[in-house]
This record gives C-alpha cells, sequence and structure tokens, in this order.
C-alpha cells in the first residue's frame, strides 16, 4: 500500500509539472502572436506618420496635387520609399473624406462599402488586417499648419474653366491677390492668412480672393468641392502572412517543447515504474529466497524421514512373509499376511520414487546411442507389456545424442510405463525419434488410450497430480526434473485420433 500511494504522488506530481509546462507554453505562444501584432500595429502608425511626411512635402500653393501624390503612395507600397515597410507587407492605401469616399488611394482596391470599414480600429481578415484611422492624419497635417485639401486632376479644372461665361486661368497667381510671387494661397490652415477670418484672403471691397482654379466657381460650388477634397480618414491594409509565419514557427517550438516535456513525464513514469516492480521484484525474490531455503530444509528432513522410514517398513514386510510360511497357519492369517506384503510394497514405491524426486539432478552428458537406450527401456518393461498384450513399435533416425544415461533412461522409463497404465489391453504405443534441425533432435512417446484433456496437460507434471488409480503422481513430474535440468522441454500434446503423444525437444546431436 506504501508502493501505490507513493507512485499515484509521484504520478500526480509529473501530471501537474506536465499541466504546469503546457500552460506555458500556450501561454507564451499567446503573448509571441500578440506581440506580433502590436509589432504591426506600430508599423502602421510609423507608415501613417511617413505618408504625412510625404502630404507636407508635396503641398502646392497651399493644397497637395493628387497626380503627384498617387505615385508615391505606390512607391511606398512597393517598400522602395521607406525602411519601415518590408516588401509585400503595405497591400493597399486610401485617403478618404468625410463622407468616407476615396481621395487618393493606391494598391489592392478596399470595399469602402463595408459597414464594419466605417468605424475605426482594426479589422482582421484571414491573410490582412485593415486598420481604419491607425492615427489623425488631418490633425497631424493641420498641426504643422498644411492643408490637407487635394487639387482636383488638370482635367477636371479644365473641364470647369472652359465653361460659358467663366474666366480662363492665368498661370500664375498675380501678384496682388498671392502677396509675392513665393507665398502660396491656403484653404485649410490653423493660423488664417491676413484677411477674413475664414482664412481665405480678401479681394478690395470685402470680397475673397480665391487662386485662379477656382475662381469660375460659385460659393457653393467651391465648398462642395472642399468637402470631397479634404482629407478626414486613412485606411491601410497590410499583409499578416509575416504573423502567421512567425505563429507558425514559434507554434512548432512549442509543440516541440511540450512533446519533449510529454516524452520526459512518460519516461519519468516508466522510471519510476520500473523502479517501483524492481523494488517489488527484489522483495519477492527475498522472500522466494528464504522459501526455498525453508523448502530445501523441508525436503531434505523429509528425504530422510523416507528414507528412515523404508527400514521399519522392510522389517514389517519381512515378518510378514515368515508369519505367512509357517507351518500350521490358518488360511486366514496368510491372506492378512499377504495383504500386509502388498501395501508394504506400495509405501516402498511411492518412498523410492518420492527419494528419487527429492534428489538434486546432476548431469553428467555423454555420447549416447538413442535407439539402443530406448531398446534397453523397452527390454525392461517387457512384463509389462506381454501381460497386457500391448504392441510397441520404435521409428525413427539412428541418432546419437548428448544427455546423461541414467536420467534418460528413468525418463524414457517412466514415460513408457506412464503410457502402459493409461491404454487399455490390446493397445498400440510408439517411440519415435527424428532430427528437428542440423543440431536438434526430439523423442515421442505416442499411446492410444483415453488422452488428456486441454485443461490437464500443464498439470499433469506437477507432483501428485494423476489420471491413473495405481499411480503416484511422481512420475511424469520426474521426467519434467530431469528435462529442465538438460536444458530441454516437455510437452504433453493430443494424438490425433485417439491418445495422447509425450514429446522431448530440444536434444543436442552428439558431434
Amino acid at each position: 500500500m506504501d508502493l501505490i500511494r507513493r507512485s499515484l504522488l509521484v504520478y500526480g506530481l509529473l501530471g501537474a509539472v506536465w499541466v504546469l509546462v503546457f500552460g506555458w507554453q500556450v501561454e507564451e505562444h499567446l503573448r509571441v502572436k500578440e506581440a506580433a501584432r502590436t509589432d504591426l500595429r506600430n508599423r502602421s502608425k510609423d507608415i501613417a506618420n511617413t505618408l504625412s511626411a510625404l502630404i507636407r512635402g508635396m503641398r502646392f500653393r497651399g493644397a497637395i496635387p493628387k497626380e503627384r501624390l498617387e505615385p508615391v503612395l505606390k512607391e511606398l507600397i512597393s517598400g522602395r520609399t521607406n525602411e519601415l515597410v518590408k516588401s509585400s507587407e503595405l497591400i493597399s492605401i486610401d485617403l478618404l473624406n468625410a463622407a468616407n469616399e476615396s481621395v487618393a488611394s493606391a494598391g489592392r482596391p478596399i470595399d469602402l462599402q463595408r459597414e464594419d470599414f466605417l468605424q475605426q480600429g482594426e479589422h482582421w481578415g484571414q491573410r490582412s488586417v485593415t486598420l481604419v484611422n491607425p492615427v489623425d492624419l488631418a490633425a497631424s497635417l493641420s498641426s504643422e499648419g498644411v492643408t490637407n485639401t487635394f487639387i482636383p486632376p488638370l482635367s477636371e479644372l479644365t473641364n470647369r474653366v472652359s465653361e460659358p461665361g467663366r474666366e480662363f486661368p492665368r498661370r500664375g497667381p498675380p501678384p496682388d491677390e498671392m502677396g509675392s510671387s513665393n507665398a502660396p494661397a491656403s484653404l485649410a490652415t490653423n493660423s488664417p492668412p491676413p484677411g477674413g477670418r475664414d482664412g481665405r484672403p480678401r479681394e478690395p471691397g470685402g470680397r475673397s480672393r480665391r487662386p485662379f482654379w477656382m475662381r469660375g466657381m460659385d460659393e457653393k460650388e467651391l465648398q462642395s468641392l472642399i468637402a470631397k477634397r479634404t482629407l478626414h480618414g486613412l485606411v491601410l491594409t497590410l499583409s499578416t502572412e509575416g504573423i502567421e509565419a512567425a505563429a507558425t514557427r514559434d507554434l512548432w517550438l512549442r509543440t516541440m517543447i511540450i512533446l519533449l516535456a510529454t516524452a520526459a513525464a512518460l519516461g519519468s513514469s516508466l522510471a519510476w515504474r520500473n523502479l517501483a516492480k524492481s523494488s517489488e521484484l527484489q522483495l519477492r525474490l527475498v522472500r522466494a529466497s528464504e522459501m526455498n531455503t525453508h523448502l530445501k530444509e523441508m525436503n531434505l528432513a523429509a528425504a530422510g524421514l523416507a528414507h528412515e522410514t523404508r527400514n521399519p517398513l522392510n522389517i514389517i514386510r519381512g515378518l510378514a512373509q515368515m508369519i505367512s510360511k509357517q507351518p500350521g497357519t490358518a488360511a486366514e492369517i496368510q491372506r492378512k499376511s499377504r495383504d500386509i506384503i502388498d501395501e508394504a510394497d506400495k509405501v516402498a514405491a511411492q518412498l523410492n520414487e518420492f527419494i528419487n524426486y527429492s534428489r538434486p539432478r546432476e548431469v553428467r552428458r555423454s555420447k549416447l546411442a538413442l535407439s539402443s537406450l530406448v531398446n534397453e527401456v523397452v527390454r525392461a518393461l517387457n512384463y509389462d507389456l506381454e501381460e497386457k498384450k500391448i504392441s510397441l513399435q520404435i521409428k525413427g533416425e539412428q541418432l546419437s545424442i548428448e544427455a546423461d544415461d541414467q536420467l534418460l533412461r528413468q525418463a524414457l522409463f517412466n514415460l513408457l510405463l506412464n503410457a502402459i497404465q493409461a491404454v487399455a489391453a490390446g493397445g498400440e504405443i510408439q517411440v519415435v525419434a527424428e532430427k528437428r534441425n542440423a543440431t536438434e533432435a526430439l523423442i515421442e512417446v505416442r499411446d492410444n488410450g483415453p488422452g488428456v484433456p486441454p485443461e490437464r496437460r500443464t498439470e499433469i507434471f506437477k507432483p501428485y497430480f494423476t489420471t491413473q488409480k495405481e499411480g503416484t503422481g511422481l512420475g511424469l513430474a520426474v521426467v519434467q526434473q530431469i528435462v529442465l535440468a538438460h536444458g530441454w522441454e516437455v510437452e504433453c500434446l493430443a494424438n490425433e485420433p485417439q491418445g495422447a503423444v509425450f514429446r522431448i525437444t530440444h536434444l543436442k546431436l552428439a558431434a
């Protein structure tokens, strides 16, 4: 119980450590993904700041020429104008007015009709992210005193000034309207220029002075144009493939760490299990060694007791023989004396088998002719064979093996005697010896008796287990003892169509 409790404690501790490592790796992976997203957000702000700097550097007479800006936006997307932008990372740029309409754009078109794009913030897709107003571009431009209004395309200006009743614009601003040739007019700045409060230059008489390309417009058209061309929002679309690649690499790293932690936990569990089993086996081995020593002592004492019992038993048998042979002994006394002699013989036979079984087996190998040894054993049992009129056949090859002569004789004697007891009168027994391979042989004793049930074929070699009325249950146990002492194997099989087969294998052929 103590070992089981310790094992449960160790397994629980290993499981808790594994859970901690797993949770730690999951948290680190999420942190790496969030750090990559934060880095992408910061780059979007840098791109927006770069864009505002480009717009400030491209102003023309207080306004921003669209024809010059869009090529620069394309260069920004290509990554050649800013080291902060990696190649193919920036997908699209869109500058919006107050009505969320595109004023200038570059790159892949953005679906501005989607409602989610009308809200500021981040819109993460499968392979890209769209950021609406990463910085307030309008505020950034106004803080620098730069008008964030685009000049319409030249074709639009040409159409406007060519309408009937409108004056064709001059190439440059007149000195009296612009103040000087180097001082551009401003449409919308934080610091209004001299003139009216709305920041527009005033003509003599209180009228606002307009740039030459706006002179043909009335006030309503002018306000509409300013509303359409004034920057109000910024939309950037950036690729998330870099984030996904970094997340994938980190995921593989975390997975490997988790797998290593799993392997370490399993290895530690197996190591502890083997250690616990080794400790248990060592304990059992010590107990078995103590039991074996105790059994050896009991076996020695039982063998000595059996040996000492034979002497008084022989005396009893001798006295019974003397009584039965005395002249004038009554017939009843003679009959009882013969019964005493028979019972004494049975007990003596059992004692001899027990002493033989308890005797240590010391194998002295020599070269033996197997067929000659079998014939000698058969001759020793010839009386029993003739008494039951049993037919015995010896088959197989002429083989020479390495074995202990006396022990092999005793094993074959016990197997043949078991077969003689098993078959009925007029039965058949076969002894077969043959090669199994180039170095090993086998020998079989077959009979046509009742056979052995499958569930008893392993128990039949146990001491004192017998299926015969006259058997002692030690004959086959002695056979197994001799076989194991030689390093052989013995098994009981079925003999088709009837009977049993006792097979001894792994007999070593003599050179």
